[in-house]
């Protein structure tokens, strides 16, 4: 009797086993199949996905000495056939692509470029902007700081203070400067349309790391974010500088992170 009590709960442990792992390949499937349909642009260079009627998310790769190719997250709006971008790809090559893509495929005008900070990640594709005459826009900070570490464009970039607006068809896009954080510079923007917020590096991807702080502010970082989080609580699209997007619980968690620990501890790549 004992015997045959073992063998069935042994068999019962294996079957739940199988289901339990049966699960999450079928979970895993699913959210590739997911990714893949919001996907409407995809190479080595650039991944464009449209998350809802107006916003899209580019990601493209900066190259890393200590990490290999890191993907590197931006926003763009689009309405009326006009489109505002948040962050430029990480190179020229990206930018390209990103801008045939909004002419050519949507057949969007790009009104404007608006680096969020002035890592590379943000700026490391505005020539390419240059080139085709978009207009470029970024925070007086960011700007400043771009002067002081010798970061020279073919064009200059328009200034603005801690807040700026910008008309795509009959809706405003915003952007917005709440405190320091993973710079001293950086800004988020926001689309009210569809509560869409791109956070750049100030918001961390749920289970993300600190990330690099050699020009952080880790005892202000939490209250920025807190300001934002009190200002936009119905964000449904929050994307952030690096990683996967979601609602406000990347808001919650970039709290927390940088609640727990003042120290500066973290990962030693620049640009992020």
């Amino acid at each position: 009797m004992k015997n045959h009590c073992f063998i069935f709960f042994k068999v019962l442990l294996i079957s739940l086993f199988q289901i339990s792992v049966t699960q999450q390949i079928n979970a895993a499937e699913t959210l590739k199949a997911r990714a893949d349909s919001l996907t409407s642009y995809k190479n080595q260079n650039l991944i464009i996905q449209k998350l809802s009627n107006h916003i899209y998310a580019h990601v493209s790769f900066l190259k890393t000495n200590d990490f290999g190719n890191v993907a590197c997250n931006g926003m763009i709006v689009v309405n009326k056939n006009e489109a505002i971008i948040f962050d430029t790809p990480s190179n020229n090559q990206g930018s390209a692509e990103l801008i045939n893509y909004l002419t050519n495929k949507l057949g969007c005008k790009i009104k404007a470029i608006i680096p969020t900070h002035f890592h590379n990640d943000c700026v490391g594709g505005l020539e390419k902007f240059n080139e085709f005459k978009i207009p470029a826009y970024a925070s007086a900070k960011t700007i400043e700081l771009l002067n002081e570490r010798g970061i020279k464009f073919s064009k200059p970039i328009n200034s603005f203070d801690n807040k700026f607006s910008i008309k795509i068809g009959y809706k405003k896009v915003y952007a917005a400067y709440f405190g320091e954080g993973h710079t001293r510079d950086n800004i988020i923007g926001y689309f009210p349309e569809d509560n869409a917020i791109f956070g750049g590096c100030l918001i961390k991807e749920t289970g993300a790391s600190k990330g690099f702080l050699g020009d952080a502010n880790t005892e202000a970082w939490s209250e920025t974010v807190r300001k934002i989080e009190q200002t936009y609580p119905g964000a449904k699209i929050v994307i952030p500088g690096h990683g996967k997007w979601g609602g406000t619980e990347l808001f919650d968690y970039t709290i927390k992170l940088f609640d727990l620990t003042n120290n500066r501890s973290g990962c030693l790549w620049n640009q992020s």
